[in-house]
């Protein structure tokens, strides 16, 4: 038998749409899983057969083939092992094809329960753009999930598989996740901010400049000005480290954009505390001067982002700028230029927003 349905993957900073093919047949037990998957998702097989089982169903004993299509992209990651055991199930006449315009989204434990992934918001707005009408994610990710939900497709948050099972059964009806409602305030209103330094007029000065400039770069596409970083030159003990972290708290709020730009990239890099929706503070992000160019830039297999995307739409302060490789420092142009980067690899490339403000300290 042969069945089919929908889950999502990343590549870069969007989500694409993943077909889940399952197929039974005679032969020796066997399981063989196809579509150009890594070692998490190969590995995917053995979760599966121990969820299957420890739910109480049974594992087909004849020769199994998944496909992960589109075959010409990279799969990567434990998402699909909900689909995978949804479509092995439907495969095996233990439940009926879900619907076509559902999706999928979950690992496995080992005893079927489900436990959250990263980069769900950007594959939620890809399955909401694509028509998908239901989104069965782990409960932890619901709340991101959600806002990319609303009217036209339903977010729907389960502990286990067995609970996806019978939701789609029509057994025990799971409830949608509703939308955090998103409040730029609270996180502006959080943040440190310049009525907290006494003294350092000059100091202070050079960041309002700095501040000016940026919303005249942006408001006048006058990128050429660049009065918009800031280098602080002091001994130590001066409050340079101090300055650069209450910089967030004069720039204005979040707008909703940003919020959802700034958000895409925690989740995909795994860093979005789980259970709540959108990020409503600029980010501040102080990497070590030990920091390797491929950590400011972004990349490894699966193509994470860096210090510099993680900064997209806040703050990125380097403190001792000199103890910085050069090879770190010339990752800097793109972004600075450009107001994105792209990370370049065997396996392809991901473009990924880094539009912040620059900030460094020397002695």
């Amino acid at each position: 038998m042969y069945s089919v349905l929908k889950s999502y993957g990343l590549n870069g900073l969007n989500g694409f749409a993943v077909a889940v093919e399952a197929d039974v047949s005679g032969g020796l037990p066997a399981f063989s899983l196809v579509g150009l998957p890594d070692s998490a998702v190969r590995e995917s097989g053995d979760r599966v057969r121990s969820a299957v089982k420890n739910l109480g169903y049974k594992w087909p004993d004849r020769h199994i083939t998944v496909n992960l299509a589109p075959a010409d992209i990279r799969k990567s990651g434990p998402v699909y092992d909900l689909p995978l055991l949804l479509a092995v199930l439907a495969s095996s006449g233990q439940m009926e094809e879900p619907p076509t315009d559902a999706a999928f989204l979950g690992e496995l434990a080992l005893d079927g329960s489900l436990r959250p992934v990263s980069g769900v918001l950007p594959m939620a707005l890809a399955a909401a753009a694509d028509g998908i009408r239901s989104l069965y994610v782990p409960a932890e990710n619901a709340a991101e999930a959600a806002e990319a939900g609303g009217d036209a497709m339903q977010v729907y948050p389960a502990r286990t598989a067995r609970e996806v099972v019978d939701a789609l059964r029509g057994l025990v009806p799971l409830s949608p996740a509703a939308p955090i409602p998103f409040d730029p305030a609270s996180g502006w209103n959080a943040a440190p901010d310049f009525a907290d330094v006494m003294g350092q007029p000059l100091a202070r000065r050079a960041m309002a400049v700095s501040y000016t400039h940026l919303r005249a770069r942006r408001a006048m596409v006058l990128a050429a000005a660049g009065g918009h970083n800031v280098l602080l030159i002091g001994a130590p003990g001066t409050g340079k480290s101090m300055l650069a972290k209450r910089l967030p708290g004069i720039l204005p709020p979040l707008t909703r954009e940003e919020a959802v730009e700034t958000t895409k990239i925690y989740s995909i890099a795994g860093q979005l505390p789980k259970g709540r929706g959108l990020i409503s503070a600029r980010p501040f992000r102080s990497p070590h001067h030990s920091a390797s160019a491929a950590a400011l830039a972004g990349g490894g297999t699966t193509f994470r982002p860096g210090e510099c995307s993680l900064a997209d739409c806040g703050v990125l302060f380097l403190d001792e700028l000199p103890e910085f490789s050069r090879d770190s420092l010339e990752v800097l142009r793109q972004p600075l230029e450009d107001g994105q980067i792209t990370v370049s690899r065997a396996a392809g490339s991901a473009t990924y927003p880094s539009r912040f403000q620059l900030v460094a300290a020397m002695n």
